[in-house]
């Protein structure tokens, strides 16, 4: 996962806003006087908006209610069948509007460009517009990397200080430029992790072993879902049998081991471009 310059040469689009003129005229409202000044006709401005011809009329309405001085004006038969097309008022509303628009852009490409100048702001933000169908998104830094003959062993370290462990091919590790001290995030399914309360959680082969505390338990007809508060903040969701939760007795507050293999996470790297 990176971050890139828009092939236009604009920052990315990490604040977003609407221009509204006196809280009636937005960019919906002001398209359809566009479209109207285009086209000459309320139906062929609808249909250009994606509006019906019943809530084109109910907009432009509003605004001539709206205004001190009518924007659209119709007219009905002669030699032409009439027609709808902007007053001297519409268009200079439409006239401001336009401008007032650009200056906006404007503005909103100097903030975003202004976030992309800042790697905190822009780190922080790409964390929390992460989509994925993972229950669990684990952020922390790489701090080493072992290549082997066939796969790499990627350690990465979590802001409480946890390390996990996990295994990308090489062709992976050349593909997503990884390297120590770059930041990345580790996506885990729940039916992947095993939850046990063991006191000697070493005599189990999974590479990673993190231990945490029970906050809750939310159990169905079948399944358990158990979330666990890691020492650094972060909580894990583990999806466990109904069976296993009753044997495990769990509790909010319990200390309990959340374990996954090394080809559990799928690793994604963090980097600004």
């Amino acid at each position: 996962m990176s971050e890139t310059i828009n092939s236009d040469n604009t920052a990315p689009t990490w604040i977003k806003g609407e221009l509204r003129l006196a809280d009636m005229l937005d960019s919906r409202m002001i398209g359809l006087l566009r479209a109207i000044d285009q086209c000459g006709s309320i139906n062929q401005a609808a249909k250009q908006m994606g509006l019906s011809y019943k809530g084109a009329w109910q907009i432009i309405e509003r605004a001539n209610n709206g205004a001190p001085k009518t924007l659209v004006a119709t007219a009905t038969g002669g030699s032409k069948g009439g027609g709808t097309c902007l007053t001297e008022a519409g268009r200079s509303l439409l006239a401001l509007f336009t401008r007032l628009e650009q200056q906006h852009q404007q503005f909103l490409e100097q903030l975003n460009r202004s976030i992309a100048d800042d790697p905190d702001a822009v780190l922080l933000l790409q964390r929390l517009v992460v989509k994925t169908s993972a229950s669990n998104q684990l952020f922390g830094s790489i701090t080493a990397i072992h290549a082997g003959a066939v796969n790499a062993e990627i350690i990465v370290t979590l802001k409480g200080g946890e390390q996990v462990i996990t295994t990308v091919t090489l062709a992976s590790l050349g593909d997503l430029g990884l390297e120590i001290g770059a930041d990345a995030v580790l996506l885990i399914n729940s039916a992947d992790i095993t939850l046990v309360i063991d006191s000697d959680p070493n005599r189990y082969t999974a590479r990673n072993r993190l231990s945490g505390s029970v906050i809750r338990v939310q159990q169905d007809e079948v399944n358990a879902e158990v979330i666990v508060l890691l020492p650094g903040g972060e909580t894990l969701v583990a999806m466990i049998t109904q069976q296993s939760a009753q044997s495990l007795a769990l509790m909010p507050g319990m200390p309990v081991w959340a374990m996954f293999k090394s080809n559990a996470p799928v690793l994604g790297a963090l980097t600004v471009v």
